[in-house]
């Protein structure tokens, strides 16, 4: 399961990379509206929230007292280096954090704000929280690029050819993320 977990998590990991990649520094900072973050916003935040919950998670509540978790929606990432280092310093915290798991660990109990979770339930929860968030990153970049977007999935329109490709292949089981 964790094996699982790790892939699952290295994948989304990969579509925010994909993301910005796609875009110029200048289009990394664009802002859609209101109310909304750009994506080195976003990212600061997903930092926040990884060295939070992970660093000393076995042993410490996840929400630490060092955490500024309102700072983390202050605009602060100047350019793409800073986004990539905090982005690699959450997710360095994170996988280090359960790469390092054994099977006895899984159903210890950990806290997030005072409330207990078992640590797969802990890493259910982050996974789905840091998928969100990486969707909009996402979806930022695919609002910005417009039509010179390159699609981090089936192309809209591709769908019959995709799956043509994939049933005149012998059946075989394996985990998705191993083709992409």
């Amino acid at each position: 399961m964790l094996e699982n977990l790790i892939k699952l998590l290295l994948y989304y990991k990969s579509l925010g990379e994909k993301s910005f990649e796609s875009l110029s520094d200048e289009e990394l900072h664009l802002i859609p509206g209101d109310g909304s973050n750009s994506i080195p916003t976003i990212v600061k935040h997903l930092w926040g929230n990884m060295m939070s919950r992970w660093t000393n998670f076995l042993t410490e509540d996840g929400e630490k007292d060092w955490r500024d978790r309102e700072g983390e929606f202050e605009i602060t990432i100047k350019n793409r280096d800073e986004l990539i280092v905090k982005w690699e310093e959450g997710w360095s915290c994170f996988l280090g954090a359960i790469q390092n798991l054994n099977k006895d660990d899984l159903n210890r109990t950990v806290y997030i704000r005072n409330e207990g979770h078992t640590v797969i339930d802990a890493i259910h929860r982050q996974l789905a929280h840091y998928s969100y968030h990486i969707g909009q990153i996402v979806y930022l970049a695919k609002i910005i690029k417009g039509d010179d977007w390159k699609s981090l999935s089936i192309p809209k329109g591709e769908t019959e050819k995709y799956n043509q490709e994939k049933f005149s292949k012998e059946k075989d089981a394996k985990h998705f993320t191993d083709e992409v």
